[in-house]
C-alpha cells in the first residue's frame, strides 16, 4: 500500500487510507473521495459489502482489486456497484493509469457539457425526458416519476450516452470505448453495468421499457421518441468533475502481495 500511495502522491493525488471495511466507509463519508480503490479482502466486512454500502451515499468511481484466479469476484464487484477491476498482482503504474483515465473522462465530459450548456440560460438545464424518466446531465440526476434514482458513475455515463441518441443501437465495444476508453477490453463490464441500470430504472427488468437488448448486436435507449428541453444535442453529456481526492482500502496484511514494481 505504501508503494501505491507514493506513486499516487507523486502524481498529485491526495490519498486517504483505511485497512478494514468499517473504517473505509467512515473515511469515504468524511473525505468524499472521487475515486475509491477497494480490495475484496478486508477485515470487518469485505470489499463487496463496503461497495454496496458506499453506493448509498457516494457516486465515487470504485476500482476493485481482485485475485486473478477468482473470476467470480470481478462479476460480484461489478454487480454491487464497482466501476472497474484490477487483478492482483498489479503494477502501481497500471493502477495510477486506471485512476487517471477515470478522472480524465469525467473532466472531458464536464468540458463538453459546459460548452453545450453555455448557449443556454445558466439557470435552465437541458433535461432529457422519456415517458416518466427525466435525465438531467447538468445536475447529474436521474428521476423516475419524480423520485431520485442513485446511479453509479458508469451507469450514469451509459444512460446519458445512449439517451443522447434514442433509437440508435450501440454495440458493446462502442459503449466500452466511449465509457471506459481504450484501457479496458472486457465487454462483460457493459453487460454487468447494463443489468444494474435496468434493475434501477425498469419496473420489470425482464420486459424493459427504457433499455432494449438487440440480440447479437448490443443495446439501445427506447425506440420511441424522446423529448428534451432544450434539444438533447445541446445537453450536458457527462458528470461534472470533482476534486481528485482518493481513498485506498486494502487489507493491511496484503500490502506486499497486492502490488509490485514492474
Amino acid at each position: 500500500m505504501d508503494l501505491v500511495r507514493s506513486y499516487l502522491e507523486a502524481d498529485g493525488f491526495v490519498v486517504s487510507e483505511a485497512y478494514d471495511g468499517p473504517t473505509a466507509l467512515e473515511v469515504a463519508a468524511r473525505e468524499e473521495p472521487q475515486v475509491v480503490v477497494l480490495d475484496v479482502v478486508l477485515p470487518g466486512f469485505d470489499g463487496f459489502e463496503v461497495c454496496r454500502r458506499l453506493r448509498h451515499f457516494s457516486n465515487a468511481y470504485v476500482l476493485m482489486l481482485t485475485s486473478k484466479s477468482q473470476e467470480i469476484d470481478k462479476l460480484i464487484g461489478l454487480s454491487v456497484g464497482a466501476d472497474d477491476y484490477l487483478t492482483k498482482p498489479f503494477s502501481p503504474r497500471e493502477l495510477v493509469a486506471r485512476v487517471k483515465a477515470m478522472l480524465r473522462r469525467a473532466e472531458m465530459g464536464a468540458a463538453q457539457g459546459t460548452a453545450g450548456a453555455s448557449r443556454l440560460p445558466p439557470d435552465i438545464p437541458p433535461p432529457v425526458v422519456f415517458a416518466d424518466l427525466v435525465i438531467d446531465a447538468a445536475r447529474h440526476e436521474v428521476r423516475k416519476r419524480g423520485e431520485l434514482i442513485r446511479l453509479t458513475p458508469r451507469e450514469f455515463e451509459l444512460l446519458v450516452t445512449m439517451s443522447a441518441h434514442p433509437g440508435l443501437v450501440f454495440t458493446r465495444n462502442q459503449l466500452l470505448n466511449r465509457i471506459w476508453g481504450d484501457e479496458v477490453f472486457d465487454e462483460r463490464l457493459v453487460d454487468v453495468h447494463m443489468a444494474g441500470l435496468r434493475k434501477k430504472l425498469e419496473d420489470d427488468p425482464a420486459t424493459p421499457r427504457y433499455i432494449e437488448t438487440i440480440r447479437g448486436v448490443g443495446f439501445r435507449f427506447g425506440s420511441r421518441s424522446v423529448s428534451s428541453s432544450p434539444p438533447s444535442s445541446s445537453s450536458q453529456r457527462f458528470p461534472s468533475s470533482a476534486p481528485a481526492d482518493f481513498l485506498a482500502a486494502q487489507d493491511e496484511k496484503s500490502n506486499d502481495a497486492g502490488a509490485g514494481e514492474p
